[in-house]
């Protein structure tokens, strides 16, 4: 039980990430966005494109950081891949979602719009990578960590932790310590009062675009490092997120930090009782049940 703990704290994070994207998009646009999910699975390919495919041409070789699976081209390819998705949810806004808001759409054509995005995003995936499951290291035997209690955790996983964990930090002291963090908040509590005050509201929505993708583009490649890659991957992470969203409460980052690791625990310890099969029914279950007993999250509203 403790040990499938630990490995709920892990996919916890790695949801936690997504979610993060997700609610703050939500609270600065005050919409759904449906293709988060297929952002983090782009960040993920991306990532194996600069791996396999770019940084070998470059010649910069693939010496890998015993334990770990991955080397120096992993640690250039995750941020190259991470500026790579906040790009494409730029562009996506620019092309998609900022000509509805100028038309004044409602929240529930813009989500419809972002339906739309995501199967064309899976859609691209399964052209350009093809359909099967693949991974960064094919046939790499993975020695474990012990802990306390005969707990075993791989080395990847550990650095998956370490570097969420840097990633939050990151964007909490943006958040509360600079003028665009503080701006960003401002919005997301009264997009009308902030406009009216001065804040250019179209320039945060740009950037909350780009954190939103960049932190999409690391939970994908977080998740493809400790498991696989396959174009559903987005899709399947899609409910856990919103989940996480609602449990920590809409609009709140902080919320969706707790909501996240809430939910990731949660579906793992879950498989000591059910079929792993079953894993996605627990994040529906408790998804209900939040709404029934407390519809505006853990931290009450945006933050």
């Amino acid at each position: 039980m403790l040990e499938l703990t630990v490995y709920g704290i892990v996919y916890g994070s790695v949801i936690a990430l997504g979610a993060i994207g997700l609610t703050l998009i939500y609270g600065i646009l005050r919409f759904g966005n449906f293709a988060h999910g297929d952002l983090m699975a782009v960040g993920a390919y991306v990532a194996l494109f600069f791996v396999a495919v770019a940084l070998p041409l470059l010649g910069i070789p693939e010496t890998r950081f015993e334990p770990l699976s991955f080397g120096w081209r992993m640690v250039i390819a995750i941020p190259l891949a991470m500026a790579a998705t906040a790009l494409l949810a730029v562009v996506l806004d620019r092309a998609v979602y900022r000509p509805l808001r100028h038309r004044k759409s409602s929240p529930v054509m813009l989500s419809m719009a972002a339906l739309g995005v995501a199967f064309l995003i899976r859609s691209l995936i399964y052209i350009l990578w093809g359909p099967d499951p693949t991974r960064y290291v094919e046939g790499l035997l993975r020695i474990p960590i012990y802990l306390p209690f005969d707990i075993k955790v791989r080395p990847d996983q550990v650095v998956i932790l370490v570097l969420t964990l840097l990633l939050v930090m990151m964007l909490y002291l943006f958040l509360q310590k600079t003028r665009l963090g503080k701006a960003m908040r401002a919005t997301a509590d009264n997009p009308d009062l902030a406009r009216i005050s001065g804040i250019n509201t179209e320039r945060i929505a740009l950037l909350t675009w780009v954190i939103g993708g960049a932190l999409a583009g690391a939970a994908g490649i977080f998740w493809a490092i400790d498991s696989q890659l396959t174009p559903e991957m987005g899709w399947g992470f899609l409910l856990p997120l919103f989940a996480a969203v609602i449990l920590g409460g809409i609009g709140s980052p902080y919320g969706a930090l707790a909501g996240g690791l809430i939910i990731g625990i949660v579906q793992q310890v879950s498989t000591a009782f059910i079929n792993p099969a079953y894993k996605p029914a627990v994040a529906f279950a408790l998804l209900i049940l939040i709404l029934l007993v407390r519809p505006q999250g853990i931290f009450g509203g945006r933050s």
